[in-house]
């Protein structure tokens, strides 16, 4: 067999199966028995109406949430997307030798890993905060690109 790699755009909101029967939390309180076999996962609609149950763990790994104005086009990736994305972030400050260096390197949900570099002309004017600021901005933009990359697939397919 061949590999392949997808991506869409689906629906899901929050739901158990209980007993193999799929059951939406729309109330915070469900009367489950005791002797009931309980899994947490999401009910997902796909692009042609199709419905299924996921696991918890299996949707949250494969799944990333879109905002809902950027589904509809009104607007770019937003800003609580861009930091939810982020799983890890570092900054390295350059040893003695070159003290007017910052480096801000991100690591991305999915592992792929984002490196900018500030390096101040004036060491004297040097400041961490606004290097870091500066490569923060930097690495928001390839996020951005990213993520509006992930959306149009998901949203139009690959062909």
């Amino acid at each position: 067999m061949k590999h392949y790699i997808g991506c869409k755009l689906v629906e899901a909101e929050p739901a158990l199966r209980i007993n193999g029967e799929v059951v939406q939390q729309e109330e915070d309180y469900i009367d489950i028995p005791p002797e009931a076999t309980v899994e947490e996962g999401y009910r997902v609609r796909y692009p042609d109406g199709y419905e299924s149950w996921s696991p918890k763990k299996v949707f949250e790994k494969s799944y990333f949430q879109v905002d809902d104005s950027v589904v509809q086009g009104e607007k770019n990736v937003s800003r609580r997307m861009v930091d939810e994305f982020v799983s890890h972030m570092q900054v390295f400050i350059a040893p003695a030798m070159e003290p007017h260096i910052v480096r801000l390197v991100c690591t991305l949900r999915n592992g792929t890993i984002l490196s900018e570099k500030f390096d101040c002309v004036d060491p004297d004017a040097f400041s961490e905060e606004f290097g870091e600021k500066i490569c923060w901005m930097k690495i928001q933009k390839y996020i951005e690109a990213y993520l509006d990359f992930l959306i149009k697939v998901g949203k139009n397919g690959i062909q």
